[in-house]
């Protein structure tokens, strides 16, 4: 554990180029997160996440699919504070609590064809990209197209600059997500 603590900046204290980046986050969504607080640190770094995420939720994987790569990514990079925000989107999309909890223990999911985008995040993170042809194929048998393969990279790397960030500066669970808590498998 380091000794080193990095400073929870608010609007007021943060690096004038970071002011407007976190005062936007606070107007979407009615507080200031921790780990926003906390990357805010490096201007660059919060700009870099947000904007790759903004695109990243564009992409051509619908809501949930997109959930089931990021808690994958934040469940194999044991970022405890990703599971915990991204669990309470899921809830807010309505997913089936079977399927949220396959995804924050890292099981075989209910859903065939989400497994198989599950099964897809894990090759890409396992093989830094290079897929194996038949992990490839296997993802595209399930419906899936060459675009959403590269979708996945996209939110592989977003979501590892959001994991790395966060437990490197041991970002805090905000309190309207405590609810939501989880530690990795030991």
């Amino acid at each position: 554990m380091s000794t080193y603590a990095f400073t929870t900046h608010t609007v007021d204290t943060a690096p004038e180029a970071a002011r407007p980046t976190m005062a936007g986050v606070h107007r979407r969504i009615g507080y200031l997160p921790g780990a926003v607080g906390l990357m805010a640190e490096s201007p660059e770094l919060l700009t870099g996440f947000l904007t790759a995420n903004a695109s990243f939720e564009s992409c051509g994987l619908d809501p949930i699919q997109r959930e089931v790569v990021v808690l994958t990514v934040a469940g194999r990079n044991e970022c405890h504070l990703c599971v915990v925000m991204h669990t309470a989107t899921l809830v807010r999309h309505g997913a089936a609590a079977e399927l949220i909890d396959a995804l924050r223990v890292g099981a075989t999911l209910p859903d065939e064809r989400l497994e198989a985008l599950r099964c897809f995040t894990l090759a890409v993170l396992d093989n830094r990209g290079a897929v194996p042809d038949e992990e490839l194929a296997a993802f595209l048998a399930a419906g899936y197209q060459p675009r959403h393969a590269l979708d996945v990279v996209l939110g592989v790397g977003t979501y590892t600059i959001s994991t790395f960030a966060n437990r490197l500066t041991r970002a805090p669970i905000d309190p309207p997500l405590t609810a939501y808590a989880w530690q990795p498998a030991a």
